[in-house]
């Protein structure tokens, strides 16, 4: 089956006729599977999806905005508020489908007026020929069933919140359960089941005498009240159940209100305040540490260069000393060398010269020296030695207050933040106030779910109630009944329904067998994880996925990121539609919440262009992005893209071809 063409005329915000085509194959005759339709929250997304549900199924369509409306009153919902009341509100969808080996187009026409008489739409069925198409409108409801049953429309036309509440939920939502009853076909067996009991009860009353037909009566009486009793109970267990998440809503709001509102900090101010005391007394410590520094040589860094210059001159005088005792060891030297020439065989000349040179040497060498000023701090070794001692402790001392003041730095911030902390806190009245909202939330979320306790109870009693008046009636019939004509008719609808069991138990155990390793295989390659999950199995009754890794350990749902959990639901919902048989199109709104990054793009690369031969995306500008939209480009998988703008002023959207938001 592949959608064609959605023609949509004065329907919600959209105004006028307006053409989509849906056709996945392009002008050059290549087949793309996407049909990208973008547009904002509130532009007429939901509409399209609904367009199409109300299309194919009328009066029985799961449409979005439907609600508890009756029909008559929907219709008239969705007729543009623009238009004349009088003028023709209508829908059309060109599908195609393989029948007796042949390909075969179908035009659905629905059309109706603002406040219709009838409270209906007027159905016409366009196709090939004259004849089959205007009799088909009668049996449209059986045929529509055998091309795209009702029950299981939601796994291929579904949304990103029924994503998010199979994500979500340990068990499937009522919508998805319904859809895989009717794929494993347990529907059709349980109203076979339904239909034997009625069809036994019948026979009885009709071979049972008097007596045996009033205890019969009065045992169906009794338990047509506990069914009556049992589903008003239903009920109430499941308002009770919104009671208590809208309880807990309120109790968050008010926890969140007494947070922002300084309640929690005015819970904790003493502790506050000691803190801030402590820390007080922290900064006390430190200034008093740097008082001692100050107290000690720290002073003296406010002349360093005073300081420098006095170590310097200590050390040229100290040189200065130095040269003038060796000149003066230099000289003896050289009187001693002069003294042992003239003892030797050498001339005098030869001596004097020597001596002359030894003279002018040692003057040179004394005169480089002198070169310098002339001492003037004339400070002696001792004294030197305390000065660069002085300089050491100075660099020490330094060091110490500058880490000192950081610490004092960021006590004085710790102590503002305490302060600041102290004054957001609530006053007393007002922390009494939001404790005591507080306070009234939790209790009524208390005594909601006590109720909601009470009620879950007494409808699992009823359960072993209603269970025991069917072995009473079973057995009052097989014990007090027995009449030689219905007899057979009752034992073997006895044994059809055992069988009935039986063949339920495995058709839904070959067919969930299937199911899980289908739903494995989507959900890792989704995934790219191949060692995150090993198997998946999935509860016969509940229908709710258990996760097992190598070790064959069970993995709790909660241990999925949430991206991981959005990749599990859409795993679920793709694998059913594996398994369902049916070659059909697949059509989701607001595919992408809450993905990251990284999980986006393997829904975008792996999911999308896999998920049917037709696959219909109605996506914002958030979900299916520049980047997501240019992978589907360069990988050729979409055949067509529309942009729905939505004016805002007249509330209206118009469908633009060949545009994208990018």
């Amino acid at each position: 089956m592949i959608f064609l063409e959605l023609v949509l005329q004065n329907f919600g915000p959209y105004s006028g006729k307006q053409v989509i085509n849906l056709n996945p194959k392009t002008d050059e005759d290549n087949s793309r599977p996407i049909i990208l339709l973008g547009g904002m929250n509130g532009g007429g997304k939901t509409t399209l999806m609904d367009a199409i549900r109300l299309a194919l199924y009328g009066a029985r369509a799961q449409c979005s905005t439907r609600g508890n409306l009756s029909y008559s009153d929907f219709l008239n919902q969705c007729v543009n508020n623009k238009i004349d009341p009088v003028a023709d509100t209508r829908i059309e969808l060109l599908f195609e489908h393989i029948e007796n080996d042949k390909p075969i187009k179908y035009r659905v026409v629905r059309s109706w007026t603002k406040n219709p008489k009838d409270g209906k739409d007027t159905l016409g069925i366009l196709g090939d020929s004259d004849t089959w198409p205007d009799a088909l409108v009668n049996i449209w409801d059986e045929y529509i069933e055998n091309l795209l049953p009702l029950g299981i429309s939601n796994l291929f036309l579904f949304d990103g919140e029924q994503v998010k509440e199979l994500a979500e939920q340990e068990t499937p939502p009522p919508v998805v359960v319904d859809a895989i009853r009717g794929l494993l076909g347990l529907e059709l067996a349980d109203r076979l089941a339904v239909d034997l009991d009625i069809l036994v009860n019948r026979k009885l009353k009709e071979v049972g005498n008097s007596k045996d037909l009033a205890n019969l009566e009065e045992i169906e009486t009794r338990l047509t009240q506990q069914q009556e009793d049992y589903q008003t109970t239903e009920e109430k267990v499941e308002i009770l159940k919104n009671q208590v998440e809208e309880l807990e809503q309120k109790q968050q709001e008010a926890f969140d209100k007494f947070i922002s509102e300084g309640g929690k900090i005015a819970a904790e101010r003493n502790q506050l305040e000691l803190q801030q005391n402590t820390k007080t007394a922290e900064i006390e410590q430190v200034r008093q540490s740097m008082c001692e520094l100050a107290a000690d040589v720290l002073p003296l860094a406010l002349i360093p260069n005073l300081l420098n210059q006095a170590q310097a001159q200590g050390e040229k005088e100290f040189r200065h000393q130095q040269v003038q005792i060796s000149k003066d060891l230099l000289i003896e030297r050289d009187q001693r060398l002069l003294t042992w020439l003239n003892q030797v065989e050498i001339s005098p000349i030869q001596v004097e010269k020597i001596q002359s040179f030894l003279i002018q040497d040692v003057d040179s060498l004394y005169a480089k020296t002198l070169q310098t000023e002339a001492p003037w701090l004339l400070a002696d070794d001792e004294t030197l030695s305390q000065l660069d001692n002085l300089i050491y402790h100075l660099q020490n001392s330094k060091l110490s207050a500058k880490e000192k003041l950081a610490i004092l730095k960021n006590k004085e911030e710790e102590i503002h933040t305490l302060e600041r902390q102290v004054q957001t806190a609530a006053a007393p009245e007002d922390y009494t106030k939001l404790r005591q909202a507080l306070e009234s939330a939790q209790n009524q979320v208390v005594e909601a779910k006590a109720n909601y306790e009470t009620i879950r109870r007494r409808l699992a009693e009823l359960e072993t109630i209603i269970a025991k008046s069917k072995r009473e009636l079973s057995d009052y019939t097989v014990e007090n009944i027995k009449h030689k004509n219905s007899e057979h008719i009752i034992t073997s609808a006895a044994k059809v329904q055992n069988t009935l069991k039986i063949f339920r138990e495995k058709l839904t155990l070959r067919k969930l067998n299937k199911l899980e390793e289908e739903v494995k295989n989507c959900f890792l390659y989704l995934l790219h994880k191949s060692d995150l999950v090993h198997r998946i199995t999935i509860d016969t009754k509940t229908f709710s996925l258990l996760l097992y890794d190598l070790n064959g350990k069970r993995v709790p749902k909660h241990r999925l990121s949430a991206g991981e959990k959005q990749l599990l639901a859409i795993a679920f919902l793709w694998g059913l539609a594996k398994v369902s048989g049916h070659r059909l199109p697949v059509a989701i709104d607001t595919p992408l919440g809450r993905l990251d990054s990284s999980h986006r793009n393997n829904l975008v690369e792996r999911y999308f262009p896999s998920a049917s031969h037709q696959v219909i995306l109605l996506s914002t500008d958030t979900e299916i992005g520049k980047k997501e939209v240019e992978t589907l480009r360069e990988n050729e998988a979409i055949a067509r893209e529309y942009l729905l703008k939505y004016d805002s002023s007249t509330r209206q959207t118009t469908v633009v071809e060949n545009q994208y938001f990018w």
